[in-house]
This record gives structure tokens, sequence and C-alpha cells, in this order.
């Protein structure tokens, strides 16, 4: 199939990857409208993606070559012993093959591989679209009542023969394929921060592990990723919601870095000299309050992806917790099986109704598995302290239920 229009909405990760995939499939117009109109590089946050699926994107063309990223191997369980000295001890030890990424040099690498051909439109609104199919008989022109109107915060309307809601867990195009499909509160909340890799030294501060520190009610994991001016070191802690109603719940919001008040900082630093062996507590109290923040856990899974001539892509489609570390790739697979779909399809019917097939279950397997992970590590967390390596490895399993691993899913051929 060749020619029609697409609206991409959002330009994030997965908005680049789907403009890209569309313009290369032989479109006739992409626009990517972001909301955004500030410069989307400058977000610090750490990411990885696994070995197998980085290669998988990069035979696909989804993943661009020459993106800076850290190598890493193996991944170390620590809890806080104070016989076994200040990094702690190492309960369980495991292979680890990702690679690292900060999201703002990944996001440019996608954007600037972007074809020239795509409009990419900053600080534009879109506050709702509806979208009719055809039939199957509808080409790729689009024809009578065939299309996406997507409506601007300016209150005009532009018409695309596909919209595409790329605009992650608020997604206004998901509203209008699952009415009323809202991400859910996990019951907990994710710390981030980052900080310059050159201020860790010490015990355990290996480059190429990830290392998770344990503690009852908790857990944090950290690593190194490229930054635009060097290593840095990334951390992630999931642990229970501070009291006294700082964070709201009822919507996927955050305090965005620099934003912390006195008094949720204050809560951080008690619970990493509380919880973590003295290293890796004095190591993430390095990290500057304008690199840190906090927000409260969802997930969300929808019945589908896609609905006339709409389509979900990314956190749009699935709000998957982070514990799984495939967020990324999920986003570049959403755009793999979208350029396969459209290579196929005669219609936009027939395009829509591949990808719902490719896309729909994986990302309802995400979901569940990273539930799992969930509530293993943060909710119901075991005595870690009194596990033997053999107990460790046990527990794990458990947690993948037959899954073959995190970092998602390979996709099918």
């Amino acid at each position: 199939m060749r020619g029609g229009t697409v609206a991409v909405v959002g330009g994030s990760i997965a908005g680049c990857a789907f403009a890209s995939a569309a313009a290369r499939a032989g479109a006739d117009g992409v626009v990517v409208l972001e909301r955004t109109r500030g410069r989307l590089a400058d977000r610090g946050l750490g990411l990885c993606v696994h070995d197998e699926r980085a290669a998988e994107l990069v035979r696909a063309g989804a993943l661009p070559g020459g993106i800076a990223a850290h190598r890493l191997e193996r991944r170390r369980w620590v809890v806080r012993d104070d016989a076994a000295g200040p990094g702690g001890r190492v309960i369980w030890e495991q292979p680890f093959p990702f690679h690292s990424y900060h999201w703002g040099l990944l996001w440019r690498g996608l954007r600037e591989a972007t074809p020239d051909s795509v409009v990419y439109r900053q600080g534009v609104a879109v506050t709702g679209v509806t979208g009719a199919d055809g039939g199957a008989g509808d080409g790729a022109g689009g024809g009578d009542g065939a299309g996406a109107e997507v409506r601007l915060g300016d209150g005009s309307v532009e018409r695309y023969d596909l919209a595409v809601g790329a605009d992650g867990y608020r997604s206004v195009v998901r509203e209008a394929v699952c009415p009323g499909a809202r991400p859910h509160y996990a019951g907990y909340v994710c710390w981030r921060g980052n900080f310059d890799a050159a201020r860790l030294e010490g015990p355990g501060s290996h480059p190429e592990a990830v290392t998770t520190v344990c503690f009852p009610g908790g857990s944090c994991v950290i690593y190194r990723i490229p930054g635009p001016d060097g290593p840095r070191v990334n951390w992630v802690l999931y642990a229970p919601p501070p009291q006294g109603g700082q964070l709201r719940f009822d919507d996927p919001t955050s305090f965005p870095p620099g934003a912390l008040t006195p008094e949720l900082l204050d809560h951080l630093r008690a619970l990493l000299e509380r919880e973590f062996p003295p290293h890796w507590g004095r190591a993430l109290a390095l990290t500057d309050p304008a690199d840190t923040f906090v927000q409260p856990i969802y997930d969300l899974e929808t019945a589908s992806t896609t609905a006339g001539r709409l389509l979900l892509a990314g956190d749009a489609a699935t709000v998957v917790r982070p514990h799984n570390t495939s967020g990324a790739a999920k986003a570049l697979q959403d755009a793999t099986a979208f350029a396969a779909a459209w290579g196929r399809a005669g219609t936009w019917e027939e395009l829509l109704r591949d990808y719902q097939a490719a896309r729909g279950a994986a990302g309802r397997e995400l979901v569940a598995l990273a539930r799992r992970l969930g509530r293993a590590q943060v909710e119901r967390t075991p005595a870690w302290a009194r596990m033997s390596r053999a107990e460790a490895e046990a527990w794990w399993q458990g947690q993948l239920a037959g899954a073959p691993g995190i970092g998602g899913q390979a996709m099918t051929p």
C-alpha cells in the first residue's frame, strides 16, 4: 500500500519511530504534532534495551546506528549488611545482557534519522480525535467518511487518512480508541535521579554491572548511562509513597526534576540512610535536587490498539511498570510491526487489523509480567537477607512465570 496522510500525535521516541516508519513505507505526507515547545533531548532519564531486542531493531531499521550506549553485563542484588562492609552483601548475581541509553540522546538519534519529508510541529496541543474507517474496499487515498480528524488547541481541525496516538500516559487518542481506559495506580512510587559517574567510587562500583539494592518494601536499580557531557549514574528507586498528601494518585503525574519540595527530599534522604548500604546511600545522596524527581507508578492494558482510522503506540497503548525494562524496545517494536503491516496491507483496514494482531496481546503480556515483578520487588518483598543464591534464583523464576526474561519479547517473524 502506498500513499495517504498520517498524523502522529506525540513526538518522543514512539512518535519519531512511527513517523519514520510511515514516511519510509510510502505515505504521501507525515506530520508529527508535539505538545512540548522545548527540547525533548534535555530529558536526562536512563533506560536500557536488551541486546537481542536491539539487534532485531537495528536489522529492521527502527534503531539507528551511532547512538551512544553503555554496555551492561551483569546484575548484582545487594542487601545492607554492616558485617559485609559499606557496599553491602551480594546475595545473587545474574547475567544482564543490556545496553543503557540516555533518553535525550536516544531521542535525538531517532529524531535525526527521521526522513526530511516528515513535518515535525512543536507547541501543537491536540485536544481530541475521531476516526472512521471506509471499509475493506477503501484504498490508501481514503474515501467518503473515511479518515481521522484531529482537533487542535486553537480550535482548528485537520484531516488525515490515519492518526497514530504516540502521546503517552495521558493519551488523547487512547480516549477515542478505548473510552474510559485510564492508567491505574500501582500503590507505590518511583524516585529517579542521575549524577556524574566520576563521583561514584568505592566497593561494588563496576561500570558493567547493574546494582539492585534490596530492602523491606522496596528496591533500587543503579547503573551507568552515557550522557551529553560524559558518563552518568542513573538510579530508579521503588518504595511506598511518602505520607502527607504531597503526591496525587488520581492521575499520572510527577514532580519534575528540580521541583521536589524540601519535605520530599527529606523523606528520600531518610530512606537512603535507613535502608541502604552506606556506600550506596551516600552515592545516591550525591544527586543534585535539580536532577531528582518522584512519580507514582501506574499501569494500563487496553482492549484494543486500533479503532477506525486510529492506532495506539508505545505508552498510549499500554503502560508497563518500569521493572520490565522494556519501554523503549516496545515502542520501537510497535513501529516495526506497523511498518511490516503497511508493507503487507492493501487497505487501511488490513493495516490496522494486522497491527492489532501483532501488538495487542504482546502489550498485555508485558503489563502482566511487570505487575508480577512489582509485587515481588516492592509490594511483597521477601526476606532477601536470608536468601541463598539458589533461593534468589528460584524467586526470580517465579516472577517470570515462564517468560524468557525481562526486556521485552522477540518479534514474531
